[in-house]
């Protein structure tokens, strides 16, 4: 437990960023998961209009520092795959 004043403020902190990132996080994977149902669904325009809300929100994402730069692109470039896939 935290016991120098500091160390409480830290604590306080850290629960505030944890909330801000874990609603981010959330946010990254609703807009992932709508590309994933549009894929489901068979959908190509649907699913290419996913995909570019879903880039950006993944580039938000890795800007703030709530994913890494190599997942963001290894996520887009699986997810682009596989909505080509679905166009064709």
């Amino acid at each position: 437990m935290a016991n120098t004043s500091s160390a409480k403020k830290m604590v306080r902190k850290i629960e505030r960023r944890t909330a801000v990132n874990k609603s981010r996080r959330s946010r990254v994977r609703t807009f992932l998961r709508r590309v994933e149902e549009a894929i489901a669904a068979g959908d190509a325009s649907g699913a290419q209009t996913a995909l570019r809300d879903a880039t950006s929100e993944l580039q938000r994402a890795v800007s703030r520092g709530i994913i890494h730069k190599n997942t963001a692109s290894r996520k887009l470039s699986r997810l682009s795959g596989r909505v080509k896939a679905v166009a064709a």
